[in-house]
């Protein structure tokens, strides 16, 4: 299976994208959504502001589903969909689209994401409790496997759990630990039969990210294979091969992409693509590559090209898929797949004897944040060489990179008002009451335990939309704000950071006091967190509130705390438009906090950061984190001597 993974800023553009990829070789689709759709907010709604159609595509209710699918035949297409909280609203969209077009539902096939734990840990798109995502996603299972029976109805996703630091061990013991619990809840739920839950687990599917560390790569996918068969054969009783089956496609590793020479990002990917396709027995399948810059934004057409022809080139020209498995009877091989297996077991072992994923959480974040801490400081020191960035970072001019034009797409900022007035005229012309009784019947079943797909569906129909959804589930379950798992995990300080410690100690008016802020919807925290550890073990006083905040919030808190950095990361690409209101809302309030920035900030948008206000920014290619705590310390201290 071939695809990449794409989103443009409007259902119609995207409509375009996909259709064009499909025409150059391209034989699934891998949808991403933007961060509105993900959290269940619709254009028109102030948390939605400066997010929408930035991360991905906007699919706000069934007129956009219909755009999105124009000219692509459903029951003939293989459909991934990133997407989590508001999964079960998704495919309840492509289930209503299927019907509407006349489309055969039994026919349809694909994968829903729809794993809440790496939400929690890692990548922020949570909007429920535990307990209340557990449900909605026992409700889609159950629903899938016997009205949609060729749907992977959730996607268990080792993937992110990588790009927040886990180890090769981790990344397995933890992706397990959330599958049993997901398949307990579905026995426990009693809505199928014994004799169908075998079709259950066979329904099961893994999102893996492959890394640089190509052999390790290879044995921790054998290692997944052979823990996967063996733990739902004892546990769970499934004799089907064919059942029991370790099903996953892989994303190769964004983590690694660099935005120092991005060029090398092309060879990276190349060589993780490989690690998981050279072992027959534990190929992948499907395959998605990311763009070589990544790391620089939201990739172009002609980037995506570039790594779907990666794919075709090792497919088609190469001799790869002609030959048994290759690392067959070799003892490295197997060994480290042992050893990998072994080590998986004892941390899912933990993680079980704590209660499973779902009560695990707290400590789970705790271990990636501290996993990520240790990756940074190998970095830092050099001990894990990444080429371009702490080694051999000499560098030609890049023919690829444009010194006054972006080297990625850029969303024009007149689309999220299009999009909102799209979709007020989508409600006043729809029939309202129609939409109410749906919304009743929705609350209903989440109030009474019912499963909430039939009455999901019944509102995509009549008209209903992405943020009415969310918000009638807001009401009934309330809403979640994840552990930042900091609280226990060191930075391991490094002289610089041992020097920064020292003086801010010594500090006329005592320690910097910094808050770490993540504004908008951009739920990757990564960054933040190391920024927050790093920055409290150095001796500053750290406030971290977690993902998902107002600029408003984020000002107030600046005030009530008395902070004089207001430290803010975003991923997102909405920087030009939420750090500008964080600075104005400090201003308003009184603070002169220093403010700076971390994320991937294109550099033609630099001038017009600074203009507003931004004291220092912060990218990718900043690996140094003890280096950046002790600029910020220097500005501290610059700034109370000018205000003295």
């Amino acid at each position: 299976m071939f695809r990449t993974y794409s989103g443009h800023p409007s259902a119609k553009a995207s409509n375009i994208l996909s259709r064009t990829n499909l025409a150059k070789g391209q034989t699934g689709l891998s949808i991403a959504f933007d961060l509105p759709t993900q959290i269940g907010y619709d254009p028109d709604d102030v948390q939605a502001s400066g997010e929408v159609g930035k991360v991905g595509v906007p699919i706000f209710h069934l007129g956009d589903m219909e755009t999105l699918f124009e000219e692509i035949p459903v029951e003939k297409m293989n459909t991934s969909m990133t997407i989590n909280a508001t999964a079960a609203w998704l495919l309840a969209l492509y289930i209503a689209n299927a019907k509407k077009s006349g489309a055969d539902v039994s026919l349809l096939s694909g994968t829903t994401q729809n794993d809440i734990i790496k939400e929690y840990l890692s990548r922020g798109t949570f909007i429920f409790g535990p307990q209340q995502s557990l449900r909605l996603i026992v409700d889609m299972i159950t629903y899938s496997v016997r009205n949609v029976p060729r749907w992977n109805p959730i996607n268990i996703c080792s993937y992110h759990l990588q790009e927040a630091g886990a180890t090769p061990a981790q990344e397995i013991a933890f992706s397990l630990a959330n599958a049993l619990a997901v398949l307990d809840a579905v026995l426990a739920s009693n809505q199928l039969s014994l004799a169908e839950f075998p079709e259950v687990v066979g329904r099961i599917s893994f999102f893996i990210n492959a890394g640089i560390r190509f052999v390790e790569e290879t044995c921790k996918v054998r290692a997944f294979s052979k823990l996967w068969e063996r733990i739902v054969g004892e546990r769970y009783g499934v004799t089907d091969p064919k059942l029991r089956r370790f099903r996953y496609g892989v994303q190769v590793n964004s983590l690694g992409l660099t935005e120092s020479q991005p060029e090398n990002n092309v060879t990276r990917i190349v060589l993780e693509a490989l690690g998981v396709t050279l072992s027959r027995d534990a190929r992948a399948r499907a395959l998605q590559l990311p763009a070589w810059n990544e790391a620089l934004g939201l990739p172009r057409p002609w980037d995506q090209q570039w790594s779907l022809r990666i794919q075709q080139v090792l497919a088609y020209e190469t001799d790869l898929l002609e030959y048994p498995d290759l690392f067959e009877g070799s003892h490295v091989i197997e060994g480290l797949t042992d050893e990998l297996a072994a080590k998986a077991e004892t941390e899912l072992n933990d993680i079980l004897a704590l209660g499973g994923a779902f009560e695990a959480i707290d400590e789970m974040k705790s271990r990636l944040v501290q996993s990520q801490a240790d990756r940074t400081r190998r970095i830092e020191s050099g001990e894990q060489i990444v080429v371009g960035v702490n080694r051999f970072t000499e560098t030609a001019n890049s023919p690829l990179q444009s010194a006054t034009e972006a080297s990625h797409l850029v969303v024009d900022p007149a689309v999220e008002f299009s999009l909102r007035e799209e979709v007020r005229a989508w409600k006043a012309q729809r029939d309202n009451a129609a939409v109410s009784a749906a919304t009743d019947a929705l609350r209903q079943a989440a109030l009474t335990g019912t499963n909430i797909m039939e009455p999901s569906i019944q509102l995509a129909l009549v008209g209903g939309t992405t943020g009415e959804w969310a918000k009638t589930l807001r009401e009934v379950f309330g809403e979640y704000r994840a552990p930042t798992g900091i609280a226990r995990v060191s930075a391991k300080l490094n002289a610089r950071l041992e020097e920064v410690r020292a003086r801010s100690r010594s500090l006329a008016g005592g320690p910097p006091r910094m808050l770490v802020a993540k504004p908008g919807l951009d739920g990757h925290s990564n960054g933040a967190e190391q920024i927050a550890v790093a920055a409290r073990d150095a001796g500053f006083e750290v406030i971290y509130q977690g993902i998902r905040l107002s600029p408003s919030e984020i000002a107030r808190a600046a005030v009530d705390e008395d902070v004089e950095v207001v430290g803010i990361s975003i991923l997102s690409g909405s920087h030009l438009d939420l750090v500008p209101d964080v600075i104005t809302l400090l201003r308003q309030l009184g603070s002169e906090a220093i403010v700076v920035l971390g994320g991937i900030i294109p550099e033609i948008d630099r001038p017009s950061l600074e203009r507003s206000g931004v004291a220092a920014i912060y990218t990718p290619k900043d690996f140094e984190v003890s280096a950046i705590i002790q600029d910020i310390e220097m500005l501290v201290e610059r700034h109370r001597k000018i205000s003295m």
